[in-house]
């Protein structure tokens, strides 16, 4: 009798991120409220914010501009015109029971960023992901819920209007990504060029940057997709990927279980580690789309587009692709040196005033970044510039100090103290000419080791290079002292 073996179906996940970014603009995005954070609820509000009739929005040029410049380092196609829209739904912190927003014709469409993971070899894996659209609109406020962090459980609700006209962009990439890793890799990346830009901070933890998720699975070699389902209020990286990584088994156990997945939205819980259902999502049909009639359409001139273009710095990952293919850097050096733009000009300053690239690299990402860490600093605040580093690494390399020498005044170098001052007197002696004498004289001064050396007992060479090390102040070049003590004893 032949039994049947069951083949156990292999799935995939397809995963896309919608990512709101909020803009590093002074006013909002259509009155001239300040954006400020962290000020008393209710206190950077006004008449169009709130929605009071009357009143009309007037377009932030900042908001195009860093909106354009985004798109541009996205490698999107900019419109030359596009236009606001109403997107309507009620809810508490929306005082205008509406959000102005862009739908049919957004400022950017059809671009991409690379995310690079590394191996466990250390070889970098690439991939493109696709973005759909970069579009501007306008932030709504924010509920808190008293006696608990959700609607569900609080005895009552306050509003703060404060975020109401914060001005965002919405980035929507395409369904590219496979795993809770390379979403959380695509959200650093999106975060590491606004911020290489400037034209976002891109701290989750103040909502400058806001990740939902729209997931789904399917049996692996099947084109359609499963049914989508969108995961919420995840506040870091981490949270990203192991949201992720939750949905995926919970939807592949609830198809070889036999239930039905559904359109809906689910938040991430991040004491249970787990997703709960929210709400059954809605279609872009139940927003009411229609175009904003107090905001005139935009066009964006050749001009502007280049000047906005010649602007832009290099972006992270041009940086990596520098740093590995002409610098000789490993991609994990590469990747931590371009994590943040000050790190990389700092390093960029350190080879440019001599520094050998690997030790330049060395020293940020180890000593330099251990510090930073312990003092919560930025690269910025500290007083050893980039030009006194390549100094150190210079001294090392042509033989004035030693590498436990640089480490052991690092302190110092780190106040502010200059290499010349922290090093005085301290240089290793590399001049044979300099040196000789004083291994002749503790050779002299040593005749019964000496005769003992020459008895057969070599271990007395080690006797022999302390003593001049000792003589030295620890300043005679261990290399050299050894061969000038080899040459002096056997002549």
């Amino acid at each position: 009798m032949t039994t049947a073996t069951t083949v156990k179906t292999e799935y995939e996940a397809i995963i896309g991120l919608e990512t709101h970014c909020q803009l590093s603009t002074n006013t909002k995005i259509f009155s001239n409220s300040s954006t400020a954070f962290g000020a008393d609820p209710n206190t950077n509000i006004d008449p169009v914010c709130m929605g009071l009739p009357g009143v009309l929005p007037v377009l932030n040029q900042k908001v195009l501009e860093y909106a354009v410049k985004a798109g541009l380092a996205l490698n999107c196609q900019i419109a030359k015109y596009s236009k606001f829209d109403r997107k309507q739904y009620f809810y508490p912190d929306l005082p205008k029971n509406y959000q102005i927003s862009q739908y049919d014709l957004p400022i950017a469409e059809h671009g991409w960023l690379e995310i690079e993971l590394v191996d466990a070899e250390g070889n970098p894996i690439r991939k493109r992901i696709g973005i759909t659209r970069l579009h501007m609109e306008e932030d709504a406020g924010k509920l808190v819920h008293a006696g608990s962090d959700r609607l569900s459980g609080s005895s009552y609700s306050l509003v703060d209007y404060n975020r109401a006209g914060i001005p965002l962009v919405e980035i929507v990439s395409e369904p590219d990504l496979r795993s809770g890793l390379e979403a959380a890799e695509y959200a650093e990346e999106l975060r590491r060029i606004v911020r290489y830009l400037g034209v976002s901070d891109g701290n989750m933890q103040e909502g400058s940057l806001r990740c939902d998720v729209n997931i789904s699975v399917r049996p692996v070699g099947r084109e359609e997709f499963g049914t989508k389902v969108e995961i919420k209020n995840m506040n870091s990286f981490s949270a990203i990927q192991r949201a992720i990584d939750y949905e995926i088994e919970r939807q592949i156990a609830a198809i070889e279980a036999g239930d039905r997945i559904i359109q809906e939205t689910r938040l991430w819980e991040e004491g249970a580690q787990r997703t709960s259902s929210m709400r059954i999502k809605e279609g872009s049909s139940d927003y009411r789309y229609f175009p904003e009639p107090d905001l005139a359409p935009i066009e964006v001139t050749d001009a502007e587009l280049e000047k906005w273009r010649s602007e832009l710095p290099e972006l992270p990952a041009q940086k990596r692709h520098h740093y590995e293919s002409e610098l000789g850097l490993s991609a994990y050096d590469a990747r931590v040196l371009t994590e943040d733009r000050s790190i990389a000009e700092y390093f960029e300053t350190a080879i440019a005033s001599g520094a050998n690239p690997k030790a330049a690299a060395n020293w940020i990402t180890q000593d330099i970044a251990a510090h930073l860490n312990k003092q919560k600093l930025s690269i910025t605040e500290i007083a050893l510039t980039a030009t006194n580093l390549a100094d150190i690494i210079t001294r090392i390399e042509t033989g004035k100090i030693s590498n436990a020498q640089a480490k052991e005044k690092l302190p110092d170098l780190l106040s502010g103290i200059s290499p010349e001052k922290a090093f005085a007197g301290q240089e290793l002696i590399t001049d044979p000419s300099v040196l000789e004498p004083i291994v002749d004289e503790v050779i002299a001064a040593n005749s019964k080791e000496l005769e003992k050396y020459r008895n057969g007992n070599t271990n007395l060479k080690g006797f022999f290079v302390g003593q001049v090390l000792k003589k030295t102040g620890k300043r005679a070049d261990p290399k050299l002292t050894n061969e000038l003590v080899e040459k002096k004893l056997n002549a």
